[in-house]
């Protein structure tokens, strides 16, 4: 039996379990909706017919006398089983799609008394149905709001209806009051208040339409309702906006979604946006670009495609990247057939809920609406830096590596697969290559499945042997591009300064040819060669800020020098690490400091700053006392320290004598007042022997020379650290252990005696003009060498599941199925432990017939071989070297033919021999047989290469790609 309804918040629902006999009230969250429920099953339907005109054709019945001709009434226990019970009564479960129909209770409850009174001639006869005091007005015969069921009406199925209004008629001009039974998750209803809408166009907000939507309607259909209301083009590209109670716009993005999903409430403002002919939208904020717009470029008409994409700042390869998958063809032409519409996945928790997709469809769509110079692309850098966060703010980045991402992004924001299945990934296990192959694409595809799949992605085979058991493990992988290597020369060039022992011959500049993985005596032998300086007698050192940063042993290895340092090779005679007993000159490390004034709270002391280049001189064991340090030093500096003559030597003892006396200034001694700041600062010394080869306090007795109150010298000697400094701290063991001695100048001895423009002087060998020549390599000798076998590096084992442990096994990479479209990535940057370095090689690469077919080794059709043939249509390139660097582009526009240089926003028209270069970086190709099909008939309509535009490749095709 029924149950009368409960109001709640105004909305009344009812809920009805299988048994006819248990009712359950209760409410669901939508707004200025009444429904009726029944069953576990519940939904929202569409809108009945138009109240109005159903209305109008009853009184069209009534004009005609056509008004429906009643039938004998049956026995009144009859009628209450037809209506009441059954199949046909209200008591039937509720279907999703049917329609049901509302009954003023006033009415029915005076049929109910009629019919159960057993009279059928008594005056309780209901009469004509009427449903007036249902309705708000008899002109558009809307609802009144708040209906209630149980109070205000009743709910009958169809067929209980048409009894009804056969027995009783329906009060004349009166529409039927129809609703649909909508089906919501676990529940179904009967919709009694649809969604009305006010449909408006954005530039003209003041003319709305108002339209009714069931709450399960898609948001597309409301877009086309639009479309269809405002006469819109059907080559237009539109959007719809909903205004909400803030007063802001929600884009609505997911067409797929319902009206209920979306929360779109009755009298809620729908705007529908327009595409401009530029392509642009007239929400999007493109104040950037308007500025740098002059008055002519507002009716600019060019070719579409030739436009060029503003730098923000760094932003070059992420310019380049796009320019180049912007001449996809039949990417592009996916885009600006509104194709990527139908498939945008907004659900992806790999996606980026359709932005990506959308940024760079508008991108697309401006840059080939043929209106723009150039655009800027700063919303789409704004959508990759927020899901992307290594691409935030405008620091350089690689344009592949942008590639990739943007390529990965737009296939998860399309993927058709809208959710994705596990799939275990087998081993061929000695099945043949061709099942395990098809078997590996169709798992593959049953988890990404969109048109950069369709585009970008082919098959490799992968074959890893263990070098224990020797198991072969065969997989075959999707991949995107190649990122082929290129090859590479085993020789380096290093420049290195060489300082020779005799003081009259300045520094030399020597460019050198040697292994790169040689060692240090490597770079010695060859440098003998130039100098006739046999190898025993270098040491290398690495110079940084006036010191010695490293001392280089012998057997280092030579990728321990980068291109950056500065290699000094000195000419020595003995040894640092001295043998005890040996006759071996002492090799001693020696600094340049300078005496400047520095002030402090008191005003009371002197700094020292480095300055030159520092010595490595050899001092013969009979010589090893300051007073022999000093003279061996002399000798060293002679080619630009000028020695005193008599005169002021006597001029320098005479000041010295007053100053002295006058105010016993310290002299600069571990043990007084000195103090040695770090003015500046080096790297670690790690490579610099920590232990002296000499006993300081034996052979020279102290640590500070000349000793006070003797004749004046040009300098002063001190023991000072690796850095340079002498610490007051240090304990006498530590000072022992100092293998360094400065050389203190006072500012005016410096200036009188010492000559820095001498001092600085070199001479560059007739090797510093030799260019290393870099033979050119072809394509074909890279993909080459991506298919070597190559032997697994110790970071990256692989687990032998016979051997049951981490092996170095052997790995091998064959092509079996190409794509439509083939990037191939030059990998002309290296990475090393110790150096980073750019290949600047030329590879000389085919502009047309690319063959593939002696690479790929699934068993070919020999009768197609353009489905091994690629053409080239675009490069990415980069200028420079690894800490900067400029990005640009060559691409071939697919309308024109024509070839264009792309620097950021200026394009040009270049020739097909310019396009090769060293710069090539990323490189484009496209299949014959797909470059074939675009510009046939049924191609050049605009239909891409997509299953989402046009049919699909024959099967004979598809086995091949």
């Amino acid at each position: 039996m029924a149950v009368a309804p409960r109001l709640f918040g105004g909305l009344c629902f009812r809920f009805r379990d299988q048994n006819p006999e248990v009712a359950v009230e209760g409410r669901l969250p939508i707004s200025h909706s009444c429904v009726g429920c029944r069953g576990e099953r519940t939904a929202m339907a569409t809108v009945a017919a138009n109240p109005a005109a159903a209305a109008a054709a009853v009184a069209v019945a009534v004009a005609e006398d056509r008004q429906p001709q009643r039938e004998e009434l049956p026995g009144l226990d009859s009628q209450w089983r037809q209506i009441e019970n059954g199949e046909s009564g209200r008591e039937r479960p509720l279907r999703a799609g049917e329609s049901w129909f509302l009954v003023e209770k006033h009415w029915y409850k005076q049929w109910e008394a009629y019919v159960q009174g057993g009279d059928q001639d008594s005056s309780t006869f209901p009469g004509c149905i009427n449903n007036a005091a249902l309705f708000q007005d008899e002109i558009n015969w809307r609802l009144k709001e708040g209906l209630v069921e149980g109070e205000d009406y009743v709910l009958l199925p169809a067929a209980a209806w048409h009894y009804l209004v056969s027995w009783y008629g329906l009060e004349h001009g009166q529409p039927p009051i129809e609703r649909k039974v909508i089906e919501l998750p676990n529940i179904q209803k009967v919709e009694v208040y649809p969604v009305e809408l006010l449909l408006v166009r954005h530039n003209d907000l003041g003319k709305s339409h108002t339209v009714q939507f069931s709450h399960t309607d898609s948001i597309g259909l409301v877009l086309r309702t639009a479309r269809e209301r405002f006469l819109v083009e059907p080559q237009e590209d539109t959007r719809l906006w909903a205004k909400n109670s803030e007063g802001s716009l929600d884009r609505l993005y997911d067409t797929h979604i319902t009206v209920l999903d979306a929360a779109l409430e009755t009298g809620q403002l729908i705007i529908m946006e327009t595409r401009k002919k530029d392509g642009t939208w007239p929400s999007a904020q493109l104040h950037v670009m308007n500025n740098n717009m002059s008055e002519e470029d507002e009716d600019f008409k060019g070719q579409p495609g030739i436009c060029g994409l503003t730098n923000l700042g760094n932003t070059c390869f992420m310019n380049s990247a796009l320019q180049c998958l912007s001449n996809v063809p039949q990417l592009t032409e996916y885009f600006l057939n509104n194709c990527y519409l139908e498939e945008l996945n907004f659900r992806n928790p790999l996606g980026m809920k359709g932005e990506i997709a959308e940024a760079y469809a508008d991108l697309v769509k401006q840059a080939w609406s043929g209106h723009h110079r150039s655009i800027v692309p700063h919303v789409f850098k704004n959508k990759v830096g927020h899901f992307a966060s290594q691409f935030l703010g405008y620091q350089q980045h690689d344009s592949q590596e942008l590639l990739s991402f943007l390529l990965d992004g737009l296939h998860e924001d399309l993927n058709r697969v809208k959710k994705k299945e596990y799939v275990e990934l087998c081993d061929a296990a000695g099945r043949p290559d061709q099942e395990v192959a098809q078997e590996a694409w169709q798992n593959h595809k049953r988890r990404n499945d969109s048109v950069i799949v369709d585009t970008f992605h082919g098959l490799f085979k992968s074959t890893l042997v263990c070098p224990d058991c020797g198991n072969v493990s065969v997989t075959f992988d999707p991949f995107c591009y190649l990122s082929v290597p290129l090859p590479i020369s085993h020789k380096r060039v290093l420049e290195v300064f060489f300082i020779p022992m005799d003081p009259r011959r300045k520094p030399e500049q020597h460019r050198l040819v040697v292994p790169k993985k040689g060692k240090i005596s490597d770079l010695c032998v060859a440098l003998s060669k130039h100098t006739g300086i046999s190898p025993e007698r270098m040491m290398v050192a690495d110079v940084f800020s006036h010191r010695f940063y490293k001392l280089y042993q012998l057997e280092e290895p030579l990728s321990s020098i980068l291109d950056r340092d500065d290699i000094f090779v000195y000419e020595v005679s003995g040894r640092i690490e001295a043998i005890e007993g040996s006759r071996e000159d002492i090799v001693v490390p020696v600094y340049l400091r300078e005496r400047t004034p520095a002030r402090d709270y008191n005003n009371s002391y002197y700094g020292l700053m480095l300055f030159g280049h520092p010595l490595l001189v050899s001092v013969p064991r009979d010589r090893f006392t300051w007073e022999g340090l000093y003279n061996v030093l002399m000798y060293r500096l002679s080619r630009y320290v000028t020695k005193p003559n008599s005169d002021d030597e006597d001029d320098g003892d005479e000041k010295e004598d007053d100053e002295e006396d006058k105010d016993d200034v310290p002299g600069p001694s571990t043990g007084g007042s000195l103090r040695d700041p770090e003015p500046e600062q080096a790297g670690p010394s790690s490579g610099v022997t920590n232990r002296c080869p000499f006993l300081l306090d034996n052979c020279l007795g102290t640590s500070q020379w000349p000793p006070r109150r003797r004749r004046k010298q040009l300098f002063t000697l001190q023991t000072v650290n690796s850095n340079g400094t002498s610490d007051r701290t240090t304990s006498p063991e530590e000072v022992h252990a100092q293998p360094y001695i400065a050389i203190d100048w006072e500012p005016e001895m410096k200036k009188r005696y010492y000559d820095e423009v001498e001092a600085e002087g070199y001479v560059k060998h007739d090797c510093v003009g030799y260019v290393m020549k870099k033979a050119p390599v072809r394509l074909q000798e890279c993909i080459e060498l991506f298919t070597t076998v190559e032997t697994l590096e110790k970071e990256n084992p692989w687990y032998c599941p016979s051997c049951k442990q981490h092996q170095l096994a052997t790995k091998k990479l064959d092509l079996w199925m190409l794509p439509e479209i083939l990037i191939i990535h030059l990998k002309r940057f290296s990475y090393t432990k110790f150096s980073r370095e750019k290949l600047d090689t030329l590879v000389e690469f085919p502009i047309r017939d690319l063959d593939f077919s002696e690479f790929v080794i699934q068993p070919q059709n020999e009768s197609n071989p353009e489905l091994y043939k690629y053409d080239l249509i675009a490069v990415s390139n980069h200028y420079g070297g690894m800490r900067d660097g400029h990005y640009t582009t060559f691409a071939c526009n697919k309308d024109s033919g024509q070839w264009h240089y792309f620097d950021d926003n200026s394009v040009s028209p270049v020739n097909e021999n310019q396009i090769e270069s060293k710069a090539a970086y990323v490189l484009f190709y496209q299949r014959q047989d797909v470059a074939r099909r675009l510009l046939s008939p049924a191609g050049s309509s605009g239909a891409p290469a997509s299953p989402a535009c046009s049919s699909p490749p024959s099967s004979e095709f598809m086995d091949v790609n």
